[in-house]
């Protein structure tokens, strides 16, 4: 059978197999005893070598069975764990995604066999249980034999299991609930090269109308193919059997699959057992008292289901190719653009549109769009504990590697960035993180003596801001020495030292975002290269983000990164300057001022203005694009105050044309500032209520008093997160807020 079809999924679920791994490995270490921990390591463990073996990569399969082996044993604490044991357990993690990433680039597993690593887990099994390990096999090899017993010549080999008294009980719990009790023999195909696929996809398909409460061969040795072509089953159903049978024999290469509804659990005797048991006391044979059910565990009830409610959950999600996505994507930009043209004519007089039908459709059409739009953008969001998870493995490695106690502390992993964003990102964290392990937290030691903690914290904290997401990576160390950044720079000529005195901070620490600029004393394989925070940088500045730092001497550095949340559909500010259209990302609008011309005062020779207790530089966009200035100056000027980081500027544009999406769209800055020119208000003593984050963005840049109507289509955090001053939950809370805002 052709498994290749299936190669993508199984790369994308052994990928969070492995991640859950090693989250669980890393919880373990901190709470040995956590049986939940344990039991989720296991059931991993057990889905990985079960998928690999299904693909056929069995040297990733034999692995992941010792491994599985190690757990085993942990759960049923017959071995402790300890710090040898998890770096062992690390080790082996290590060589599956090795195998992993040969099967993404070569869908082959490779020739590496790992014995050294198989060989240290045997003899740590060995080492923790004596040699219990060797004399454990014994009797599995047994029970496999016994467990595949001879054909009556019929396939009715249901008919021979012999059943355990746990699994009896279980049997009689649920036939005493009502269930049918069926036995069942399943033969695949000889020419079938994945049994135990064949075997798992049966059970699926039966359990879709019960549940399988006995397995011979055991389903161990199902999944380990350790049977020929026949299999048998015990099955609690409400269904008839037709409908079972059918189900299995549907399968793709199962050759045949026979059974009946059974009734007589009796153990089974044999024809020596019977002469033995002749000379016994009838007392001491009594089948009912063998038979007679105990409490089954709960697990193995078999709970009536009503029409079909004890099926298999059907999953709520579905794998998609991210270029599918983009494609979508580019359908949906051209759309907004049509969208958008036709609003245009429709505004104009030369379009002559004076239907009232037309524009109502108009406006139907802009909703859609923008719907749609956000639709889309939803699904392609992400969150980044997709690249975070594997830093606190990283940061425990980098611990034992530098010989610093240190801890990772994350907070926000669920705040999500578009795929394309979250799959860039991943390295220039890597890079900021192992930049404070290494440079930024000081020798245990030297932490003792300045009075800090014995262990260094490095933090990652992400949150959304606007349409931005914001992601600092810092620690409580030493901080960024500038004097000696400054020395460095001067040793290698890069600045002189008449420049140094008189750089500012903020210069001097952008020193170390220099190609090959690095102040490790020893180059090592962690860092002393320079290639560490110049790539940070490039790699940012070319998702459109910028990265900051703030440093103080003695206690730590933060760095922050800026990330836009897409690189797709931005919202946009349409503005005019002389017979020029231009667009400017909403997200980057702090606020829509107009501005006296006598207001302006001089700087340096640069036009500033004074804004709510702050200095604010002017840029005349007409001088900046070289376009031929006004004729003639007006009064007042209208200013777009834009902000990056803590940076603020105004932007000197003609006139405001609308936001559009950026292809954008939605009720523009304008619309509410002319209406309070109209009526002779400032902007800040009107009320803007909107119910969508749009309408809360145009509210907050026209700088009004912005309401969020939670009656509306978006959720609370939404509507704050976008601007909203207040949230409405009902209409009547708007009397309430407008009577406090008339006290104020």
């Amino acid at each position: 059978m052709d498994v290749s079809q299936y190669l993508e999924i199984f790369i994308d679920e052994s990928a969070e197999h492995l991640q859950t791994l090693s989250d669980c490995i890393m919880e373990l270490e901190k709470e040995p005893d956590n049986k939940d921990v344990i039991n989720e390591i296991f059931r991993a463990a057990h889905s990985l070598k079960g998928m690999a073996g299904t693909m056929g990569f069995k040297r990733m399969q034999h692995l992941t069975h010792d491994m599985e082996n190690v757990f085993q044993e942990v759960r049923s604490e017959k071995i402790q764990v300890d710090s040898q044991m998890i770096d062992l357990l690390f080790k082996c993690l290590d060589a599956i995604d090795g195998y992993l990433e040969n099967i993404k680039a070569t869908s082959d597993e490779g020739e590496e066999d790992n014995e050294v690593i198989i060989k240290e887990l045997n003899n740590f099994l060995a080492k923790a249980n004596g040699e219990a390990a060797a004399a454990e096999a014994a009797p599995a090899e047994t029970e496999k034999e016994a467990a595949a017993p001879t054909d009556n010549g019929d396939h009715k080999l249901y008919l021979q299991i012999d059943l355990t008294d746990q699994e009896r009980d279980a049997v009689m719990t649920a036939k005493d609930s009502g269930m049918h009790i069926y036995g069942m023999t399943v033969m695949i195909q000889k020419e079938c090269l994945l049994k135990a696929a064949r075997a798992f996809l049966v059970f699926r398909e039966v359990e879709a109308f019960g549940e399988i409460l006995v397995y011979r061969p055991s389903s161990q040795d199902i999944e380990d193919e350790k049977f020929e072509q026949e299999f048998s089953f015990y099955v609690a159903s409400p269904e008839s059997f037709d409908k079972i049978q059918n189900a299995a024999k549907n399968v793709s290469e199962i050759e045949d699959a026979v059974g009946e509804e059974l009734t007589d659990f009796s153990p089974r005797v044999t024809e020596t057992e019977t002469e033995e048991k002749k000379e016994e006391k009838p007392a001491e044979t009594k089948p009912e008292v063998q038979a007679e059910p105990k409490k089954a565990p709960e697990k193995k009830k078999a709970p009536a289901k009503k029409n079909g409610v004890g099926k298999p959950a059907t999953s709520r999600t579905v794998r998609v190719d991210i270029e599918k996505l983009d494609a979508l994507m580019n359908q949906v930009s051209e759309l907004i653009i049509a969208k958008n043209s036709l609003v245009s004519i429709s505004s104009t007089e030369e379009g002559g549109f004076t239907n009232q039908g037309f524009h109502e459709q108009i406006e139907y059409l802009e909703r859609i769009t923008t719907s749609l739009h956000e639709s889309v953008m939803k699904v392609r969001m992400v969150p980044i504990e997709s690249v975070v998870n594997k830093f606190p493995r990283m940061i425990r490695d980098l611990s034992r590697t530098l010989n610093k106690k240190m801890e990772l502390v994350m907070t926000g992993e669920d705040t999500e960035l578009d795929r394309t964003v979250v799959d860039q990102i991943g390295d220039p964290l890597q890079h900021l993180l192992r930049n404070s392990a290494d440079h930024g937290l000081e020798d245990t030691e030297l932490r003792i003596q300045r009075g800090k903690p014995e262990v260094g914290n490095i933090f990652l904290n992400a949150y959304q801001e606007g349409n931005n997401v914001i992601i600092q990576v810092g620690d409580d160390g030493n901080g960024i020495d500038t004097e000696a950044v400054k020395a460095k720079a001067i040793e290698r000529n890069i600045i002189t030292p008449e420049q140094a005195e008189v750089m500012t901070q903020k210069e001097i620490i952008n020193l170390l975002f220099m190609p090959s600029f690095s102040m490790a004393k020893k180059i090592t394989d962690i860092s002393g290269r320079g290639v560490g925070l110049d790539v940070v940088k490039s790699n940012i500045e070319q998702l459109g983000g910028d990265v900051e730092v703030k440093t103080k001497l003695g206690e730590g550095t933060t760095f922050t990164v800026r990330l836009p949340l897409t690189l797709a559909i931005i919202q946009a500010l349409m503005v005019e300057v002389r017979d020029e259209k231009y667009a400017i990302a909403l997200g980057s609008i702090a606020n829509i001022e107009s501005v006296p011309v006598s207001s302006i005062k001089y700087v340096e020779a640069k036009e500033v203005i004074h804004l709510r207790g702050s200095v604010i530089p002017l840029v005349r966009l007409d001088k900046l694009l070289d376009i031929e200035p006004r004729e003639e100056e007006p009064e007042s000027l209208t200013v777009v105050i834009v902000k990056k980081g803590d940076s603020q500027v105004g932007l000197v544009v003609d006139d405001l044309m609308g936001q559009q999406e950026g292809i954008r769209r939605k009720p523009a800055p304008d619309g509410p500032l002319k209406i309070a020119e109209d009526f002779g208000v400032k902007p800040e003593e009107c009320m803007y209520i909107g119910d969508t984050k749009t309408d809360m963005q145009t509210g907050s840049a026209a700088g009004m008093y912005t309401v969020g109507a939670l009656w509306g289509f978006r959720d609370r955090e939404e509507l704050e997160n976008n601007g909203a001053d207040i949230v409405a939950a009902v209409p009547g809370d708007l009397f309430t807020i407008y009577e406090e805002k008339q006290h104020d």
